[in-house]
């Protein structure tokens, strides 16, 4: 199947979910949340139960075969030097891909980047200028750290351990900037930008900066595919020349200059066009689909030995992109939710026995309505994919919306889109991303409202907002803004400094840079055991709906 054609999701078992916590309630165990029995995933570790629950499982970790591929091995725990093995293997697998992987004998050349040393305008007829007393360079050798905390227990809250004993162990990965020298010179660059996927705020922001950034290097063929990867296989969509006075003020207004769309040709295609047009330096902003792809031309072109460097922006408000503390768009999306929580708050305020339901992206990922539901302080009850909900019966959500309106008179819920897909008819319908469509959520919770009301002979008002596209189409929020503006800059840093291959994120606060096999393997999902999602049940107040 092309890479184009399918988009990595996460897989869960609700059914799974649901005996294990009647079990533990069986047992007479209680925890602020309940965390899913097993996370089915690639790199998912065994469940851990409640809080002050000594139980786990066999820890699985992912070992590269000779093949390159991926199989789940079991760490053999007993060996005494299994965490120099373990570190060896993670090493190898957040090794970055340079051009000297295929190019052994790639010369590199004095970096055309440095804020003291020039006129943007100036030619460089007399060989590269370089200052070597400028320190604002990056070392190759220099490393952020993965994980911040020492879980002393794998029952912590959040806990994240390799080993039973959750022992401590280093996992550092590559500090993002410019480098010293470069492997691309930069009147032989044609650089390219496509936005891929849906729309998502800061996608303007990013190809600014992208810009800015290529022609302080000394770029002067700079090019925006359209539409997505469509623009490499429809002879109608012509590039677009990008320049600083192109995109100085893209970033005012939402939505993407070069527009967005799912799908496109297939990579041996999409390959063929970049030759064609020679292009040396593509920039892909999308999420785990279009990342996908991005790993796929990468690969393509190191098997047709091409000298073409691939970086990755991920882009999506979902957040959903592992290992990284947070992606461009998701500040925005929370802020901009806060209207429309706002407004159901109101309107059910206002009301008779008013209850106001506003539905939040998420297919998979929960954070957009776990942050806006902790942002707004208004929500009484905030439901996501990653933890399993009934509706109806003693513990269901309906009966908890009879307790509020017995008790305040009026009540908000937020959901997510992804969130109780189970209780809907399931369709085979896909997106040209191959993302299953969903069925819709929050029209079913506002119908069974209304009919569970009807049916007790209690009167209710029921609002229901969906102000999916509204947020995703404005522009930037500041704290979005100034991310938008790092991540596009480390881009160009790390295509002029030979990666390809990669993709570029914050972690713990920190910018680096990620193979990107390593962040595509499957959706990042909330941990119904992590602190968050518990601070976020301390402010809705709300129960176990199992």
């Amino acid at each position: 199947m092309d890479a184009l054609s399918c988009s990595p999701a996460a897989i869960t078992n609700p059914r799974r979910a649901t005996l294990a916590a009647a079990a533990a309630r069986r047992r007479g165990l209680s925890c602020l949340g309940r965390r899913h029995a097993e996370n089915e995933g690639p790199g998912s570790r065994a469940f851990l139960g409640c809080r002050g629950i000594g139980q786990g499982g066999v820890v699985k970790n992912e070992i590269k075969n000779a093949g390159g591929q991926r199989d789940r091995a079991a760490i053999d725990f007993s060996d005494p030097g299994w965490k120099p093995k373990f570190q060896r293997d993670f090493e190898s697998r957040f090794d970055l891909p340079h051009l000297k992987d295929v190019f052994p004998d790639a010369v590199p050349i004095p970096s055309t980047f440095c804020l003291r040393m020039r006129s943007p305008t100036e030619e460089f007829a007399d060989g590269y200028p370089s200052d070597e007393k400028w320190h604002g360079y990056i070392n190759n050798s220099d490393r952020v750290l993965l994980k911040v905390i020492h879980y002393s227990s794998p029952t912590s809250a959040g806990a994240q351990c390799i080993d039973p004993d959750c022992s401590w162990v280093e996992q550092w990965v590559h500090r993002a900037g410019p480098r010293e020298e470069i492997y691309f010179r930069p009147e032989e660059v044609k650089a390219a930008i496509v936005t891929c996927g849906g729309l998502c705020p800061g996608l303007n922001d990013v190809i600014r900066q992208i810009v800015i950034t290529l022609e302080i290097y000394g770029v002067k063929k700079i090019v925006g595919i359209p539409f997505g990867y469509r623009g490499f296989g429809d002879e109608g969509l012509t590039e677009m020349p990008l320049s600083r006075k192109v995109v100085q003020n893209v970033h005012l207004s939402g939505g993407s200059l070069l527009g967005v769309s799912r799908g496109g040709p297939s990579i041996p295609e999409i390959v063929d066009t970049m030759e064609r047009r020679g292009i040396n330096m593509l920039f892909v902003l999308g999420g785990n689909g279009t990342h996908a792809g991005a790993n796929a031309i990468h690969n393509e072109c190191r098997k047709r030995r091409l000298r073409v460097a691939v970086v990755g922006v991920p882009k999506t408000i979902d957040n959903d992109i592992l290992l990284m503390d947070k992606t461009f768009g998701f500040d925005t999306a929370v802020e901009e939710a806060q209207r429309a929580i706002n407004s159901a708050y109101i309107e059910a305020h206002s009301a008779y026995h008013g209850i106001g339901i506003v539905k939040l992206m998420g297919r998979s990922s929960g954070y957009i309505a776990m942050h806006a539901s902790l942002a707004s302080g208004q929500i009484d009850i905030c439901l996501i994919p990653e933890v399993p909900f009934h509706l109806h019966g003693p513990h269901g959500v309906l009966r908890h919306l009879k307790y509020l309106i017995e008790t305040k008179g009026s009540a908000v819920v937020c959901v997510a889109e992804g969130a109780g897909q189970n209780f809907l008819e399931k369709t085979n319908a896909k997106d040209a991303s191959g993302n299953i469509v969903l069925s819709d959520i929050g029209v079913h919770i506002q119908q069974e409202t209304k009919k569970y009301f009807r049916e007790i002979g209690v009167p209710v008002d029921v609002k229901y907002i969906d102000p999916t596209y509204m947020i995703r189409a404005c522009r930037a929020n500041a704290s979005d803004g100034i991310l938008c503006t790092v991540l596009g800059q480390n881009a160009v840093h790390g295509a002029f400094a030979g990666y390809s291959g990669i993709t570029v994120g914050i972690c713990n606060t920190h910018y680096v840079y990620f193979p990107i096999p390593e962040v595509i393997q499957y959706p990042r999902s909330v941990d119904p055991n992590s602190r968050m999602w518990h601070r976020c049940l301390t402010s809705t107040g709300q129960p176990d709906f199992i």
